[in-house]
């Protein structure tokens, strides 16, 4: 039987919304033992959080002062010493997930599968392509140890109530004199993070300003949704592009995502395609969301959003 080592993606003080979905993922792969790393400093409130993750065998921590911060260049040789004995080396196909594997990759000397959607066997697995227009099945060979990063959309999160021992352990990985840590310009937001929240409030360039974007806001604190933007809002400058969603931006699937003034080119549907209900907003009849939308309202999003904001009280 197969041992599979997972990397949690955090924020240095909680584990990320990533692990118990590659969680589930491992759990396809009918692996063994899934064990879950965690790479920090300090480790330990984010390893307690793994630990609960049911599924996960053990919680392996490795606290180095260099792990204050994820630096892929920095991460990378750990990772590679901490994945001999496994099978399979996976990690979220976020941010993170996408920074860091491909050097693990490259370091083993084999190759990737990236956004991992679909497991049909111990080898052979599916992943979009095109912008998500077409699937494809690709096999890895039996005998390589398979790196993959999971595309979190495609897999539900692992439930909790699991009590995973957890060992810290050292991996003596010589780590690179070329990358350190310099600073880091952050966006404080207290809403829901956009990748995990269930409910998920959408603008695009219809809104016209970061001025006008507040009316988004607002709609998304009355029912507790995270905000995200099409990619002509981000480019326009009306917010940051941690709010993109889509192709070149984040890939979600929450329970209701509402498109507001956004018109659904085919890199930001690629981003919703998992969402259960799609809702849109459009003055534009003939806008290419209305094709995906379960619920479509059309007419001026400055008057129906406003209205809808005061309904929920």
């Amino acid at each position: 039987m197969s041992r599979v080592l997972i990397i949690a993606d955090h924020d240095g003080k909680r584990l990320g919304g990533g692990a118990a979905r590659c969680v589930t993922a491992a759990g396809k792969l009918g692996a063994a033992e899934i064990h879950l790393a965690v790479l920090a400093s300090p480790g330990g409130p984010i390893a307690a959080e793994a630990a609960q993750i049911t599924g996960v065998s053990k919680v392996l921590v490795v606290e180095r002062a260099e792990n204050a911060h994820p630096l892929a260049a920095v991460l990378a040789p750990q990772v590679v010493k901490l994945a001999a004995g496994y099978e399979y080396v996976l990690a979220a196909s976020n941010t993170f997930g996408k920074d860091l594997l491909p050097r693990v990759a490259g370091l083993l000397g084999v190759g990737q599968v990236s956004d991992l959607m679909s497991v049909e066997g111990p080898h052979t697995f599916k992943r979009p392509i095109y912008a998500g227009n077409a699937i494809i099945t690709v096999e890895s060979p039996a005998d390589v140890k398979l790196v993959a990063t999971v595309r979190t959309a495609s897999f539900a999160a692992a439930a909790g109530g699991g009590s995973a021992p957890i060992e810290v352990v050292g991996t003596e990985a010589a780590l690179p004199a070329h990358t350190r840590f310099v600073s880091l310009n952050a966006a404080n937001n207290d809403r829901p993070e956009l990748q995990s929240a269930p409910r998920v409030i959408s603008g695009g360039r219809a809104l016209g300003s970061a001025e006008n974007f507040k009316i988004i806001y607002a709609l998304a604190d009355r029912i507790g949704a995270a905000v995200g933007a099409s990619r002509a809002a981000v480019d326009a400058g009306y917010v940051p592009s941690d709010l993109q969603v889509g192709q070149t931006g984040k890939i979600i699937s929450p329970a209701l995502y509402v498109a507001i003034g956004i018109s659904g080119a085919i890199q930001h549907l690629t981003g919703i395609k998992d969402a259960r209900t799609i809702v849109a907003i459009n003055k534009d009849a003939e806008a290419p969301i209305f094709e995906v939308a379960d619920v479509g309202l059309i007419g001026d999003l400055f008057k129906i959003v406003p209205e809808l904001t005061a309904l929920l009280g």
